[in-house]
């Protein structure tokens, strides 16, 4: 059962900062589920891994392309959260060119454990994940969850039919979900 409320937890981000001196100005920044979520509306989507076919093909670039549409129905943030650390979160969404969405990692999956999503993928050496979801979430109150079928440890299968932008997009807007896009981006790998 998923919580109400977004759970309170710590995140360990990288944040550019042109005081930092040398050829690499970034800095660690600890930022709270209250900073992030208090007093916005916030469409947050999880996903099992950076660089990952359906992740990297369609889930990210989609919410990235509709960007402007969630921003016209009052959407502050769109996230995309795994459990992966920040420089893998930053290097994919450079590779993605994901400049609108944010990409948050839940490096040690403590947000991702409190939200009752991590499970595990070691049938396919991932080991502790997050279980592809998507929630709308307002002023820190889950709104709305659109959770992906099947889930469990070791699925089979990695299930994309409710989480996607232009499902949440529907939701946001009254309508009738149109189904999941065809892929954004082609993968490779």
């Amino acid at each position: 059962m998923t919580p109400e409320q977004v759970p309170s937890v710590v995140f360990k981000t990288r944040v550019r900062d042109e005081s930092v001196p040398g050829p690499n100005p970034y800095r660690w920044e600890d930022k709270t589920t209250e900073q992030i979520f208090g007093g916005k509306k916030v469409v947050l989507f999880s996903l099992p891994g950076a660089f990952t076919p359906t992740c990297s093909s369609n889930h990210l670039p989609r919410y990235e392309q509709l960007f402007e549409e969630f921003q016209a129905l009052g959407v502050d943030d769109i996230i995309c959260l795994s459990v992966n650390d920040a420089f893998v979160m930053f290097q994919w969404g450079k590779q993605i060119g994901a400049d609108k969405v944010k990409l948050l990692p839940d490096g040690n999956g403590e947000f991702t454990r409190k939200m009752g999503m991590l499970v595990e993928k070691s049938n396919l050496g991932f080991g502790m994940r997050s279980w592809r979801y998507s929630m709308f979430v307002n002023d820190g109150k889950i709104e709305k969850m659109f959770i992906e079928p099947e889930f469990g440890d070791n699925c089979p299968v990695d299930p994309f039919q409710c989480s996607d932008a232009d499902t949440m997009l529907a939701y946001l807007k009254g309508s009738e979900a149109p189904g999941v896009s065809e892929p954004v981006k082609a993968f490779v790998g």
